[in-house]
Order: structure tokens, then C-alpha cells, then sequence
């Protein structure tokens, strides 16, 4: 029998041990939001919190990148995402900022694995804020062999989404 491309109803979905709240720290792009979008939708994200940005949804290129996964991904905006944080540190969640540091590990060395996390990702140009990575419990990079030390926010996250998934 040939092998052949699944359908959006055809594939099944694998049960979901894990709970994942991602939260953007300035994220302002709309093809990077749109991108968290559908990658939470994949990833089987919880909730993603936007901090710091309006999230406008009448955006076409945030409309086309997400291919409507933002009627399907839970959302919220949050005025303070150092307090948001801090409660859901309270209600039992851990924290992994996503941010090359002097005390960063390689993402896949992370050994804690938590049911309820929190990822971290921050501003496409300055990162996760000061703040954010003093509160933060964790803080992971992604190991990159070329020059740049960054790379673009939503295929970061993609990385860290599938790492957090296979532990």
C-alpha cells in the first residue's frame, strides 16, 4: 500500500500528559504571534499569555500565519506578567526562560520535568526582560553551531515546545 498525507481529521492525536502555558514577554510581531498560534495549536499549548503588546486580530498576516488556530488556542493578555508569573508559580507551575545567559543550559539538558509548565519566550529584539529571568526557576538556550546567537522567537519556541513534549 502506498503511503499518503494525512488529513487535519485523519491523523490522531497522542493523550497530553503536560500541561504548557507559553508566555510572550514582547513578542510584537504579527507573523510571530500568528506563529505562536499554530504552533500552540500543534504543541497542544494551554494557554499562551501575551505581555506587553495588544493583540490585534483583525491583522491579516496574523490571520494567514495562524490559519484561524487563534479561535482554537486559549489566550489572555496580561498588563503584569512578573505577577502573573508569580501566581502560577503558586498554583504549581514551573518556569523555563528561553534566553541564552551566563547560567542558561541546552534546552535538552533541562532535567526537571514538570506537569505544569510555563516557556518563557521574549521581544524579537531584546529578549526575555531582566525581570522575567530573575523569576523564572529555569533558564535554557538553544545550542546554536553558527555565529548568530539568535534565532527567529516562534522557531525557537517550536524547538523548545517539541523538547518539553518528548520528556
Amino acid at each position: 500500500m502506498a503511503d499518503r498525507q494525512l488529513s487535519h481529521t485523519d491523523h490522531s492525536k497522542p493523550h497530553i500528559s503536560k500541561q504548557i502555558i507559553l508566555m510572550c514577554d514582547g513578542v510584537q510581531s504579527p507573523a510571530n504571534i500568528g506563529s505562536l498560534f499554530r504552533l500552540g495549536d500543534a504543541f497542544g499549548v494551554d494557554e499562551i499569555i501575551f505581555g506587553g503588546v495588544q493583540i490585534d486580530l483583525s491583522s491579516n498576516r496574523l490571520r494567514r500565519t495562524a490559519r484561524n488556530t487563534y479561535e482554537v488556542v486559549r489566550f489572555r493578555e496580561s498588563e503584569y506578567l512578573t505577577t502573573t508569573l508569580t501566581q502560577l508559580h503558586s498554583e504549581g507551575y514551573s518556569s523555563i526562560a528561553l534566553e541564552i545567559t551566563q547560567n542558561s543550559i541546552p534546552i535538552d539538558q533541562i532535567k526537571t520535568k514538570p506537569k505544569k509548565v510555563v516557556l518563557i519566550i521574549g521581544n524579537e529584539r531584546n529578549g526575555v526582560s531582566e525581570e522575567l529571568l530573575k523569576l523564572s526557576q529555569h533558564t535554557a538556550h538553544i545550542p546554536m553551531l553558527g555565529n548568530n546567537s539568535s534565532m527567529n522567537v516562534a522557531q525557537a519556541a517550536a524547538i523548545a515546545f517539541y523538547e518539553l513534549r518528548r520528556k
